[in-house]
């Protein structure tokens, strides 16, 4: 029985009847000599399950071939041999050539999203793919894309990527880079009147303290942006954490005093009557202005010896846009020496009390359980808000304020402490930020 073989430019396909009419592509059969005047057949684009050749023919005597005039192809297995793998070849001048790999070899994806690559070579007929990253995988039906990746996590994956026909093959490696998206700040919230949010904490919380200061155990940073607005009010409260009983009650409580000749930052540690306090200069709040602040606590003791004071107050530091603050200080019966209970957290609101913010919009708001004076320079960043989550010490909580958020609900990108909006609605969210 014949297998009459012969290419068709048309259909840009190589037919082989063989009984059935089968059509491949140029460059995908090999006709293979076996030294023994049989002549084999082997299909570059497939291949077994355990990786060897797959063949089409195999171990035929070379007079079988035809052509499709019925003559033969050769009058020995080393004609047969050439004269098919001419008309298997493509046509131009490319067509004795080996793959080329064209598409790109670097290829870069956001953490949770899904790969879509596919790969192409000229004179590629067979394709193989090895060191694939563990949720990365071809596509039924076309082993040349690749899909999935959504679970990688940031790093770089090198992939080998190899194109074949019969002249020869083009392996090169794929530079999967996987990083986390662009940081974005696109919103903050707007508090005016009666609004605020709010949280139930635990002992777990950076500002608890169980007693007086026990040392760095008991140290924290708050770090926020504030553009406060034009009222004049006192106690316009940006963040609070305490009893819910300020006379008796510890709290830590930062503030923002508008009045006339204050425009400050106001930080009180302890009670209404055992307490300290210190403010930032006149003026070092400027209204309309996004600026960042920080305040840190080292964590040691807070009261009440008279000859100790001034070291209360050197627990506590201040910073507007990085530069550290020159604070004026007073204090009630030599500080505070006892607990801060984790009863209430409010960002807009004094716990125990009132002290809204009026007209003023924050954002970013993180906390440390640590005292993080010495990293104030990378929090702030030269002024330009970013991925806290990739300091060298991470915040214990984050909140975005907006970013991320759906009303009424303002999500702890870090920890899991999510503040609830109180006498708001969605439009608090606004686009407006440092």
């Amino acid at each position: 029985m014949s297998v009459k073989i012969f290419r068709d430019n048309n259909a840009n396909a190589v037919f082989v009847a063989q009984g059935t009419i089968g059509a491949w592509p140029f460059n995908c059969l090999q006709a293979v000599g076996n030294g023994d005047d049989t002549v084999s057949i082997k299909n570059l684009a497939k291949m077994y399950p355990d990786g060897s050749d797959f063949f089409e023919i195999r171990d035929a005597l070379y007079s079988v071939f035809v052509k499709d005039t019925g003559a033969s192809w050769g009058a020995d297995e080393t004609t047969v041999v050439n004269e098919l793998n001419a008309i298997f070849a493509s046509s131009g001048s490319s067509s004795n050539s080996a793959p080329q790999i064209t598409s790109s070899l670097a290829v870069s994806l956001t953490t949770g999203s899904t790969l879509n690559y596919e790969l192409t070579a000229t004179n590629g007929v067979g394709y193989e793919w090895s060191n694939l990253p563990a949720g990365v995988t071809t596509v039924d039906g076309n082993v040349r894309k690749l899909i999935g990746g959504s679970s990688l996590a940031t790093g770089t994956y090198n992939i080998t990527a190899k194109a074949i026909n019969y002249y020869g093959e083009d392996s090169e490696t794929i530079v999967l880079t996987v990083a986390n998206p662009a940081f974005a700040d696109t919103k903050s919230v707007r508090f005016d009147n009666t609004q605020y949010m709010a949280a139930t904490p635990s002992v777990s919380h950076p500002l608890y303290r169980a007693s007086n200061g026990a040392g760095a155990s008991d140290a924290w940073t708050i770090s926020f942006w504030l553009k406060a607005g034009t009222a004049t009010n006192t106690t316009q409260t940006v963040i609070s954490f305490g009893g819910s009983s300020k006379a008796n009650d510890g709290c830590v409580w930062v503030k923002y005093d508008g009045s006339s000749n204050n425009d400050r930052i106001v930080f009180e540690f302890g009670t209404q009557f055992n307490q300290l306090k210190l403010k930032t200069p006149v003026s070092s709040v400027t209204s309309n202005t996004w600026e960042h602040w920080v305040v840190t606590y080292d964590g040691g003791s807070t009261g009440a010896a008279s000859s100790s004071i001034s070291a209360y107050y050197g627990r506590f530091s201040i910073y507007k846009n990085g530069v550290s603050q020159t604070l004026s200080t007073t204090h009630l019966n030599y500080g505070y020496s006892s607990s801060v209970p984790a009863t209430e957290f409010r960002i807009g609101r004094r716990v125990g009390a009132s002290g809204y913010l009026r007209a003023t919009l924050v954002d970013e708001i993180a906390l440390w359980g640590s005292d993080q004076s010495s990293n104030v320079a990378s929090i702030y960043n030269s002024g330009g808000t970013h991925d806290l989550a990739l300091l060298a010490t991470a915040p214990t909580h984050w909140w975005r304020m907006g970013d991320g958020d759906t009303y009424p609900t303002i999500q702890d990108n870090i920890g899991s402490l999510d503040l609830t909006m109180l006498n708001m609605n969605v439009s608090n969210i606004v686009t407006d930020t440092p």
